[in-house]
């Protein structure tokens, strides 16, 4: 069509907002597609329309040329253009508007640079562009994460609108925050760019027991106060399913940890590693006591005060 332009390609309006030049495109592009089985050489004229025209720069470049009569695009007298558009522009014209010089160089040398990446005796095709990377992100519970799981991932492509969908394998040990870099599934590119990659991030989710820690899983393990006292053996869960004994020494304070190498989860990162157990002790004080329990422990606390010399009331007032 004689007296074509990027905003007849992508079929809007000159005073069209930004919004509007993304929704057309989006359009066009997933019509004309090359991989939805469109018209490769259509994709790619509304990609070039659309790169210039979402760009504000450019756009106002390209909207002065236009203002004085030229369409730019077009072959100047064969000289190596696009020979796509036409143009009656005398450039000559114009150089006390956009600064050419004399010695006969072209006054729209600059703009058109700017635009195409290089002026119009010598107008070279625009590089291939690889497409940016896209990035989405999945929840893991806890054992899925630890034990490694395949999962379903769909996303949307923003140039073009469309949905895609990915089995994504998630390794046994994925951690909080992981990445998995899936490549060619991104962006697509331009000019027949390669496309970007898809990067799915792990999120992993704690259990009511176990909590990661990297590689490492910790957890809190409640027992009584007289078990902490005496000393005692209790068995303790482990995320792959089977129990450990833990001897628990005699007089044994809140928050002491103990450790169990190798029973935590695979390392991502030292794939011929694993990460160990830690379990920190809860000690749990009786809320309900029966009379004679309540006798018992007085007779211990008073034992109590004269073994270290330190004495209270019931209230716990300093005598």
């Amino acid at each position: 069509m004689p007296g074509k332009n990027y905003y007849d390609v992508l079929g809007v309006k000159r005073d069209a907002t930004q919004d509007e030049i993304k929704k057309a495109f989006r359009k066009l592009a997933a019509q004309y597609h090359p991989d939805a089985g469109g018209d490769e050489a259509k994709f790619k004229e509304v990609s070039e329309a659309y790169t210039t025209l979402s760009d504000e720069k450019k756009k106002r470049e390209y909207d002065q040329m236009l203002l004085f009569g030229g369409i730019p695009g077009a072959d100047f007298g064969g000289s190596g253009g696009r020979g796509r558009y036409a143009t009656n522009v005398d450039f000559s014209q114009f150089s006390d508007i956009f600064g050419g010089t004399s010695g006969g160089d072209n006054p729209f040398g600059d703009v058109f640079s700017s635009i195409f990446g290089g002026g119009p005796t010598g107008a070279q095709q625009t590089r291939p562009t690889r497409g940016s990377d896209l990035n989405t992100t999945i929840e893991l519970p806890f054992f899925d994460a630890f034990n490694g799981a395949t999962r379903k991932v769909t996303y949307r492509i923003p140039s073009t609108g469309e949905s895609q969908s990915i089995t994504v394998k998630i390794p046994a040990g994925a951690v909080d925050g992981g990445k998995l870099r899936h490549r060619g599934y991104g962006e697509y590119g331009t000019n027949g760019g390669e496309r970007g990659d898809l990067v799915v991030t792990t999120k992993v989710l704690d259990d009511e027991v176990f909590k990661r820690d990297g590689a490492d899983v910790r957890m809190e393990l409640p027992i009584s106060m007289y078990d902490a006292a005496l000393g005692a053996s209790v068995d303790v869960p482990t995320p792959k399913g089977k129990k450990l004994r833990l001897k628990v020494p005699a007089g044994t304070q809140d928050g002491k940890t103990f450790r169990f190498r190798g029973e935590g989860a695979p390392d991502v990162r030292k794939r011929s590693e694993t990460g160990a157990l830690y379990v920190t002790i809860s000690v749990q004080v009786p809320t309900n006591l029966s009379s004679e329990e309540k006798v018992a422990l007085e007779r211990l606390r008073m034992a109590d005060k004269r073994t270290y010399g330190y004495g209270g009331d019931v209230s716990g007032n300093a005598r």
